[in-house]
Order: structure tokens, then C-alpha cells, then sequence
């Protein structure tokens, strides 16, 4: 089934995402394509419409991205978003100047009544704003539809050639309203009726899997979160037993992990193959104390048992990943000069020698849809709303040296931080929280003894997606419980510290 789809092109925004996310919460298939892919190609698509997302540089910079002229002439609704927007003006005519006053943050509109884009939307607006540059001048055409105190074309339109643009950022939370302009844009501009929902992804993705391994063999290697396991449920509903799962124990699970993954496949009559490598894990861990270090360990240690497992279990056409669009992005810089900031065992990490193909039902799904796919596939609710867990367990969640015995702390501690998280009922509000060993001593005093033992911090953040995140203000009764049973239950641990930073500037786990 082909469904109604607006493209956004990317500039290099960290945002572009968060458009393509917003989109699909409307249920509006989106797709994220380069900046510079040609206007036949996208023409060739047949979008309902066009969206150009903002970028971190200036129109006027040199080497600055550009998408082709023909863009505009695609014969489709296009909308400018912040950088969009400067490009659109000096594409067609306008003058785009710097801004006397950089405006980055929260900022006042003011609408023209009637204006494209905001019908039913309040004439003032507090909005997400970005942007060094302004536009002086629209070009010929178009029309002031909203200003700002530091912006005199805050945003702007030209209905009769279906162009639109705006300064600031629809698709930040941060915008009042965002979600209803872009709503605007996708309706009633664009046509769309909506018709992109999970039920009709899990029969597409289905009906993709068994074109794509016909009648050839998959095996997957499952990490036990609810990722891999979606993933691999949905590759058995396309092609049954010709599926097997490999589980490997990396022995940096969390506190009895191993056994509740083993009954749970189980459960779900999955073929799996269980493999308990920890010391080999472990062994290659000694003495690595950077954290990306850990990571590329763990992938390559993890890629080598998987490997020598399923040659024994005979030939297999195609490897099952549960790959996810925030994976692809935050580990490759596939679009735009996006950063990496981490790499990921899952992502780009298999050597040449694997000559697999890859299934990856799920590789352009946020977190929370991958969640809906669970429930339409029939998981049980409280496993699909399980919080994410990292590929390398917690290697990462103890800074400095892996050993057994930090291991030993770190999972005691987190294993309490998750049930006072569920018994206070928060559990399903956050995103993330767990504890992180830092390796930090310091003096206490228990039972009238000095102590010199190590420090636990405390995580937790709220956030729709897992590409930016705000820490969560936990009650103080809630961090209180956690902090005391930590230090009375965990010896070697006496002290006890909540992380209050957000994402950007730092990142959810701490390695």
C-alpha cells in the first residue's frame, strides 16, 4: 500500500527528526531525505508535500546547503522551517539579512488574522526560536503572516504557489501550538487524510519481510529489550521457524536479566539459542576504562560469539536486526553534518568476513512506535513499556574499569532504583532511570566506623523520544527511599547523588 508522504529534506538540523516524529503522530507517513536529492527523485515520489527543515549555517556561508531550484517547482506544498525559510527567501527573490539580535529560545509571534497555516490558532504565540539570520524583505509574492519583537517576517506565505515558511521550530515542544500548525500544513494544505498507523505498518512490514527473505533463512540476535524482541516477533509472523534467535548473557545485564529473557522467549515460542559468554565479556573488558573503548569491545566480543554460534547451527541468508531510526542517526552521519556522538554495536559494526544480508523491520521507527508495534503484535504491556536499555548493559553505567565486584554494585543499586521508581508509580513516566557507579571514593560514617566507599548517581529523564531529554523532578520522598536503601543494602556504596542534567548539552547514559 503506498500511503500520503511529506518529504523533509535535511539541512543539518538536530531538529529534522523531531519534524518527521511530530508527522507521524498525526499519522503523516514521513520520510527524511539529503538536502541536495534532486527534484526529479523527489517528484518521482509523488509527496503529498515538502518540508525544509533548519540547519545550523547561514544561506550566505560558503558551501552552504542548497536543494535544487526545482524543488520549488515540484508542484507540491513546500514549508520553510527556520533555516527552510532563509533558503526559500534567497531562492526566491528575498532578502535575508542577520538578525541586529540573535534570537535563540522562547520568543513572542504575533498572527495576521486569517493567516495560512494558523487557522484556529491564538493571534499571539509563544514560540522556539534559533536563528542568527532574518528575512529582510519576503520575495515577490509572498506575505507577512506573522512578526516577532526581533523578527519583522516571522513567518510568511504565498498560497496561490502553495509556499509557506516560518523562523521558528513547529516541532519543538517548547512551541505552543506546534503540533496544530503542522497539523495545518499536512491537512489542510497538503491534502492528507492520515492514513499511517501501526496496524498498517506491522501488515507492510510483514508482507516486506517475506518479499525480502523469500525463502531463505534469518537469524537474530536478540539483546532481550523490547527492540530486538519486536522486531524478531514480527520477522516470525512473516516467515515462522525458518527464524532463529541467538541470546548471548555479555554477563552486564541487569539482576537476574538472563533468566527473565530465557522464560520470556520462552513464552512467545520464539526459536532461541541461549549462550552465557560473561567471562569472555569480562576477560576482554579488563583494564579498558574509555567508554568507547567498552563499546567496540562489547560489539566485537558480542559479533564473535555470535558468529561461532550460528555456524553451528548451519547457514543463514539474513541477519535480524532491531535497529531504530535514533540509532542510525546518533551512530552515522547520514544526513547533513550531523555529529556522532556514539557509536552503537548494532549500527554499521559487522565485519566484512559476515556476509549476511540484513532484515531491519524497524530501522525507521522512533522508541515509542516501535512500543505501539509490541502492543499490535500482542506483547504484553508492561515488557513493551519497559525503559530503554543500552547495547553494552552496564559497562556503561560504571565509569572506569569493568570488574565483577563494581558489576555487583552497580546492579544491586539499579535493581533498587527500579523498584522504588515502580512502587512510587513513575515508572512509566520516565524515559530512563538507573544508577551509575562513578568512580569516585569518599569518606562516611556507619555505625559510628569511617568508611571510604564509592558513590552511586542517580538518573532519571522524561522525554518523547530519546533525542533530546529534560531530568525529571523526582519527589524528594521517592529520591530519599532510593538513596537510603542504596547505602543500608549495597555495601560499598555511602553516598548517593542525583544527576540534574539535561540532554543536549549532555547525554542520557553517562558513557
Amino acid at each position: 500500500m503506498s500511503h500520503q508522504t511529506i518529504i523533509v529534506l535535511d539541512f543539518g538540523s538536530q531538529l529534522t527528526q523531531l519534524i518527521a516524529r511530530r508527522l507521524r503522530e498525526l499519522s503523516v507517513y514521513s520520510e527524511i531525505l539529503p538536502f541536495d536529492t534532486p527534484a526529479d527523485e523527489i517528484r518521482r515520489r509523488g509527496p503529498a508535500g515538502v518540508i525544509l527543515s533548519g540547519g545550523p549555517t547561514s544561506v550566505s556561508d560558503a558551501g552552504a546547503p542548497h536543494c535544487e531550484p526545482g524543488v520549488f517547482e515540484a508542484g507540491v506544498p513546500v514549508l520553510g522551517i527556520c533555516y527552510g525559510m532563509q533558503l526559500m527567501t534567497a531562492a526566491l527573490g528575498g532578502e535575508v539579512a542577520p538578525a541586529p539580535h540573535r534570537e535563540f529560545g522562547l520568543a513572542t509571534i504575533r498572527i495576521t488574522p486569517g493567516a495560512p497555516l494558523f487557522q484556529s490558532i491564538p493571534e499571539e504565540l509563544r514560540v522556539w526560536a534559533s536563528h542568527g539570520d532574518l528575512v529582510a524583505a519576503p520575495p515577490p509574492g509572498f506575505a507577512v503572516t506573522a512578526t516577532s519583537a526581533n523578527a519583522p517576517v516571522a513567518a510568511m506565505a504565498a498560497p496561490d504557489r502553495r509556499m509557506y515558511a516560518l523562523l521558528f521550530h513547529p516541532e519543538v515542544a517548547h512551541t505552543d501550538h506546534g503540533t496544530d500548525i503542522l497539523r495545518n500544513f499536512a491537512f489542510d494544505v497538503c491534502g492528507c487524510t492520515g492514513d499511517w498507523t501501526m496496524a498498517s505498518f506491522v501488515k507492510e512490514a510483514t508482507e516486506r519481510v517475506r518479499g525480502q527473505v523469500g525463502e531463505g533463512s534469518v537469524v537474530c540476535g536478540l539483546s532481550g529489550g523490547v527492540d530486538s524482541t519486536v522486531a524478531a516477533v514480527l520477522i516470525h509472523r512473516a516467515i515462522g521457524d525458518r527464524l532463529t534467535c541467538i541470546f548471548v548473557d555479555n554477563g552486564v545485564m541487569r539482576q537476574d536479566e538472563a533468566e527473565q529473557i530465557r522464560a520470556r522467549f520462552e513464552r512467545l515460542k520464539l526459536p532461541l539459542v541461549f549462550v552465557d559468554a560473561a567471562d569472555l565479556f569480562l576477560t576482554r573488558l579488563a583494564g579498558i576504562i574509555d567508554p568507547e573503548q567498552k563499546r567496540k569491545i562489547i560489539g566485537s566480543a558480542f559479533i564473535d560469539v555470535f558468529e561461532a554460534e550460528a555456524g553451528k547451527l548451519g547457514t543463514f541468508d539474513f541477519l535480524a536486526q532491531g535497529t531504530l531510526y535514533p540509532d542510525v542517526i546518533e551512530s552515522v552521519s547520514v544526513i547533513g553534518p550531523s555529529h556522532v556522538i556514539k557509536s552503537h554495536h548494532n549500527v554499521g559494526g559487522l565485519p566484512e568476513r559476515m556476509r549476511f544480508r540484513l532484515v531491519e523491520p524497524l530501522r525507521a521507527l522512533f522508541k515509542d512506535e516501535v512500543r505501539a508495534v509490541g502492543g499490535e503484535l500482542g506483547l504484553d504491556d508492561e515488557f513493551v513499556w519497559r525503559q530503554p536499555f543500552p547495547g553494552p548493559g552496564l559497562a556503561v553505567r560504571i565509569l572506569g574499569e569493568v570488574t565483577a565486584s563494581r558489576l555487583n554494585l552497580v546492579r544491586k543499586a539499579d535493581h533498587i532504583v527500579a523498584q522504588e521508581v515502580k512502587r512510587a508509580g513513575w515508572y512509566r513516566t520516565l524515559w530512563q532511570s538507573f544508577a551509575v557507579l562513578l568512580p569516585v571514593q569518599s569518606v562516611g560514617v556507619m555505625g559510628d566506623a569511617r568508611t571510604y566507599e564509592y558513590t552511586i548517581a542517580l538518573r532519571a529523564v522524561e522525554s518523547r523520544d530519546g533525542m533530546t531529554a529534560d531530568w525529571a523532578r523526582l519527589p524528594h520522598d521517592l529520591l530519599a527511599a532510593i538513596s537510603s536503601r542504596i547505602v543500608n543494602e549495597v555495601k560499598g556504596i555511602n553516598r548517593v547523588v542525583y544527576d540534574i542534567s539535561s540532554k543536549p548539552p549532555s547525554t542520557i547514559e553517562w558513557e
